[in-house]
């Protein structure tokens, strides 16, 4: 993964929220129009690691630094839960990235949890 600058993740992590409140608005979805909790934009289910999500995640960016990270991992666990996620947003998403946005949703949820597991057997 290429470095980026302290600018480059708060102006990604501000655009990801800005994002995350324009989607329910939308009237169809893609898979590029997610904000993938990452630094860099997956292509695929298989890009969003356990890594990818950690490093994102314990950014000493977040807008909400302040906040204890178990309460910042549960907050994206909400975004992304199957219960809220599919029946909210996944109908919206055009059928060809339908199954591909539904495996990229699953896949931040279990490295959310895993994340959370991690810090919670550490404490």
């Amino acid at each position: 993964m290429s470095q980026h600058s302290a600018d480059d993740v708060v102006q990604l992590i501000e655009y990801h929220e800005r994002v995350w409140a324009r989607l329910p608005t939308l009237e169809e979805l893609h898979w590029h129009d997610f904000p993938w909790p990452m630094l860099k934009k997956p292509s695929s289910a298989e890009d969003i690691t356990y890594t990818s999500i950690n490093v994102y995640i314990n950014s000493k960016y977040q807008p909400d630094e302040d906040k204890p990270l178990k309460d910042r991992i549960k907050d994206h666990i909400r975004r992304w839960h199957a219960d809220r996620f599919e029946t909210k947003l996944l109908p919206k998403v055009v059928e060809e990235d339908r199954e591909k946005v539904k495996e990229g949703a699953g896949a931040v949820v279990r490295n959310l949890n895993e994340l959370l597991t991690r810090i919670n057997s550490s404490a």
